[in-house]
């Protein structure tokens, strides 16, 4: 490939700290680590609490099974989603027994369409919940959310964009009820397989401290309370909450905290491409649509949106010829996955955005790899392109 989604992003010096601790360490399962890790993290982004978990999707799932037992939300409350997301913030819902309630998106920042969310609030007056995701390096609009929901609980998906912020420049994930990220090999920094769940409340915390362990009393703060509630049962294995084993372990961590070190820099080089690929595309308004300026994200890639199918048809030709890799705008109208089958977009639009996203766009990976040149050959092949 002349140019991939993205590379090897583990350099020696990872390695090396890597190396270091396996042949020196006598702990390999959660830890001290993971700890120290969580703490990292948590002063990185600004939140409080952190919990190191075993993937991005697992954060989700955890989040949301927490939530739902928090508030006490019941089976079958209603719960939006953008119609455009990764498949695993829609199945914790799903799996919790609550109702996806699915909305259009907007073709700025790839998060809600906010007339359809007002159309959505004049329908549904018993919206409980709204799982936000900021896609693609893109912060959404949390503060519009809540005008129009005032009473609905918010929580934010920031797994493919590390760093993006609200207009007061605070990141996403840092005055959240609960927030996930990703540390999967292709996001911004990886731990090869991971992910983390921030909170500022300590009783989300606590109960999501206990359901990634399997539901265990002994890793809440208020073990010696339990144990003395439940004497007839070992305090060894004292289960308050149903749970999983999310645990992530000491290795990732320390792949975790080097790669921390550098995520500033990362994310800056991503937001100097995405500039860069703004001037390129909003020279061609004839054949993609302009390019938002989104001076709060941390691009996780470069979306395209096509004027037609043929068009985008042969930017994939040319993509394909170059060895450029690509990919669909995520999960594209998650409506049309097998697994949503009987499931409906809440709309009263004809003309929809996801459906655009989903008949005409595709993405071409930014990372802290990508350079001028491979800007210069987008041009290129969009030069090339018949309307």
């Amino acid at each position: 490939m002349t140019w991939k989604l993205m590379q090897d992003t583990i350099t020696k010096r990872d390695r090396l700290r890597l190396a270091k601790f396996v042949l020196t360490t006598k702990q390999f399962t959660n830890g001290p680590k993971v700890k120290q890790f969580e703490k990292e993290w948590s002063e990185w982004v600004g939140a409080k609490y952190s919990l190191f978990v075993s993937s991005g999707s697992t954060a989700n799932s955890l989040l949301v099974a927490a939530v739902k037992e928090k508030y006490g939300l019941k089976d079958g409350d209603k719960v939006i989603l953008p119609a455009c997301t990764w498949v695993t913030n829609v199945g914790p819902i799903i799996q919790s027994g609550l109702q996806p309630i699915f909305c259009d998106i907007n073709a700025d920042n790839f998060s809600f369409d906010e007339e359809q969310l007002r159309y959505i609030a004049g329908i549904h007056k018993d919206i409980k919940m709204i799982f936000v995701t900021h896609l693609l390096g893109f912060s959404a609009n949390n503060e519009i959310y809540q005008e129009i929901f005032p009473d609905a609980i918010i929580i934010d998906d920031v797994c493919e964009s590390h760093g993006c912020t609200d207009k007061n420049g605070f990141k996403r994930g840092s005055n959240s009820i609960g927030a996930t990220f990703s540390f999967y090999f292709g996001h911004h920094m990886t731990t090869v397989e991971g992910g983390m769940v921030s909170t500022n409340d300590p009783e989300l915390y606590d109960l999501m401290k206990m359901k990634r362990s399997h539901g265990m009393a002994r890793e809440s703060i208020n073990y010696a309370e339990y144990a003395e509630q439940y004497p007839d049962v070992s305090k060894l294995f004292l289960f308050i909450t149903d749970g999983y084993n999310f645990r992530n372990h000491e290795m990732c961590a320390v792949l975790g905290m080097s790669q921390l070190k550098r995520l500033n820099k990362m994310i800056e080089i991503r937001r100097k491409n995405y500039k860069m690929f703004r001037e390129v595309m909003n020279k061609y308004k004839d054949k993609v649509y302009p390019v938002a300026e989104n001076p709060t994200n941390s691009s996780f890639c470069f979306p395209i949106i096509a004027k037609n199918k043929e068009i985008r048809n042969q930017l994939m030709e040319k993509f394909e010829e170059y060895e450029i890799e690509y990919r669909p705008i995520v999960s594209g109208n998650l409506l049309k996955q097998p697994f949503l089958k009987g499931y409906e977009l809440t709309t009263n639009k004809s003309n929809t955005t996801i459906d655009q996203v989903h008949n005409f766009g595709v993405y071409l990976g930014n990372n802290h790899f990508v350079k001028r040149k491979q800007l210069k050959l987008l041009k290129k092949i969009l030069d090339g392109i018949n309307e």
